[in-house]
């Protein structure tokens, strides 16, 4: 993937983040996304930086939804 689309993955995020919370009324944890200290807009950041915030972000939201989505049971195969 290239930079350029690195950085559109991350802003995509970052409003799906921006939109889950507002939705949701839960905080996403942004203690490993906020410690890289890169943002969408930074982009004179690198490549791997951006590649390291896109997966920080992911796994923060992901993680809440697994708190607030109660568990689903499989539908049995009757």
């Amino acid at each position: 993937m290239k930079k350029q689309e690195l950085i559109h993955l991350h802003g995509l995020l970052a409003q799906v983040e921006n939109q889950y919370e507002m939705e949701t009324g839960c905080e996403v944890d942004h203690d490993e996304y906020t410690a890289l200290g890169v943002r969408p807009t930074s982009i004179h950041k690198s490549k791997t930086d951006h590649k390291d915030a896109v997966f920080a972000l992911a796994k923060g939201i992901t993680s809440e939804m697994e708190v607030e989505t109660p568990e689903r049971v499989p539908a049995s195969a009757d």
